[in-house]
């Protein structure tokens, strides 16, 4: 029974990788996946079929003790993985409203007022840093998503605009990697306390920027970059400004930026400072005036409860839905080390570790792996095989790869996907054109992280 369980697992991901030939949207898979998969467990459980793990490590089947005893420890096990979960939800969903709270009044076409150049290098840079700093505060997709907003306005050329927008992939890849609030993924291991805020920007900020700067350097040597841009003054239309836009940009992104802040002083977990900072934002948006004229006949446009009305709800449910699906993994016991029974993860990890000895070598094949198969399973699968300390170097290196690893494939990040579906990148345009830089770029990354890592500290 075990091995339909991991089968269940295995068509789910497919599915999910599939996406897009299937047509099926990528939460609805994750969510079926969740679901069997612990109702199996739970009736194989209570049948005797199963051996279950719990949170802290301990074996349990529905033998070895009273049958009231062990229901109440079975439904513990699902308690506590879905507060692990809950914690990394409410988080996001935070995150994600005070983005679009600054994104109601306008405040991001306040970065993109600052952007005057019409050389293409310039803009190149200007673009790629913004970018790169941006993914950093307020997460690598929206960061994606508001630069492709502001190229729209300045670069007409479609052709010329797709290699700005897919640089600017890589840009916001790298960027959100060394940020504990940059990528959903780095956000997960923070959370889980595998990673500190500090421990995360020490490791990973230099190979962050190597893995940057080294795709950009390549890029500034080819033609389509050479001369000025040619700005079409008919398309060339500013939306009103809002007197709020300044004022919930800068309240916003310090807001985000407070919480590692409130974590480090309260030693409470993120989602708390991040509830706090919503909080703040909200009260602000209720009594600030977007306009000239406002009156209350127009506060539903800049309110909170439109905020929430545009979050991605279905992201918030795929994440649900895999996390929970990796959970159910992590608790199934599959096997024995060292005579002692472990879970179908960890047994996972050990059978790795001997096929291949080098961790290093295991970690940049992630990375790799990233590209193709979505990086929030890849990274909640490592969090439950491996069992470092935290701040261990591994956890840093794993941010990196899962984090920088997904720009070798248009849709090998969620950054990149929305480039592809605001620009309509073509998929084999872009391996043809800007995979060998988003490689270059990663690989580079890569062994400036293990050389620090290995002959500097």
């Amino acid at each position: 029974m075990e091995a339909v369980l991991i089968l269940l697992f295995v068509i789910g991901y497919l599915s999910i990788t599939l996406e897009h030939p299937l047509k099926l949207d990528k939460t609805v898979p994750a969510l079926l996946m969740a679901s069997l998969m612990w109702a199996l467990l739970a009736v194989g459980f209570h049948k005797g079929w199963f051996s279950v793990v719990d949170g802290h490590g301990a074996i349990f089947n529905i033998n070895s003790g009273d049958v009231h005893q062990q229901e109440h420890g079975f439904e513990g096990l699902l308690l506590h993985h879905i507060g692990k979960v809950a914690e990394i939800l409410i988080f996001l969903i935070g995150a994600m409203t005070i983005v679009e709270l600054i994104d109601l009044h306008r405040g991001f076409d306040v970065l993109k007022d600052m952007v005057k150049t019409k050389s293409k290098i310039r803009l190149l840079w200007i673009t790629g840093i913004v970018g790169f700093i941006l993914s950093a505060v307020i997460d690598n997709l929206t960061a994606t998503i508001v630069l492709i907003s502001l190229l729209r306005k300045l670069v007409q050329n479609r052709e010329e605009r797709i290699w700005y927008a897919s640089l600017i992939v890589i840009a916001a890849n790298a960027g959100g990697a060394w940020s504990p609030i940059g990528d959903v993924t780095t956000t997960m291991l923070w959370i889980a306390k595998k990673v500190s805020a500090g421990g995360l920007s020490e490791y990973i900020i230099i190979p962050s920027i190597v893995c940057f700067v080294v795709p950009y350097v390549l890029a500034s040597r080819m033609k389509i970059f050479k001369g000025e841009i040619v700005v079409d003054e008919k398309n060339h239309e500013d939306r009103e400004r809002l007197l709020s836009s300044k004022t919930m940009l800068w309240l916003g992104l310090g807001a985000i930026v407070f919480v590692p802040i409130f974590k480090t002083l309260t030693h409470l977990p993120p989602y708390v400072g991040m509830m706090l900072s919503l909080a703040v934002v909200w009260m602000v948006s209720e009594y600030i005036h977007p306009e000239d004229n406002f009156d209350k006949s127009r506060k539903h446009l800049y309110s909170a409860n439109k905020a929430l009305s545009r979050i991605e709800i279905s992201s918030i449910l795929f994440f649900l839905g895999i996390l929970m699906a990796v959970a159910a993994l992590e608790s199934l016991v599959f096997g024995s080390i060292n005579g002692q029974e472990v879970g179908t993860l960890r047994y996972a990890a050990e059978s790795i570790s001997n096929a291949i000895p080098s961790m290093d070598i295991v970690v940049i094949l992630l990375g790799v792996l990233s590209a193709v198969i979505d990086n929030v399973p890849l990274v909640a699968a490592s969090m439950g095989m491996y069992t470092y300390e935290m701040d261990h170097s591994i956890w840093h290196f794993i941010a990196y790869s899962a984090g920088t690893g997904g720009s070798m494939l248009i849709i090998g990040s969620a950054a990149g996907v929305a480039a592809m579906g605001m620009e309509k990148i073509d998929f084999i345009w872009y391996l043809k054109k800007i995979t060998w830089l988003a490689f270059a770029g990663f690989m580079a990354g890569a062994l400036t992280f293990l050389f620090i890592e290995h002959f500097i500290r």
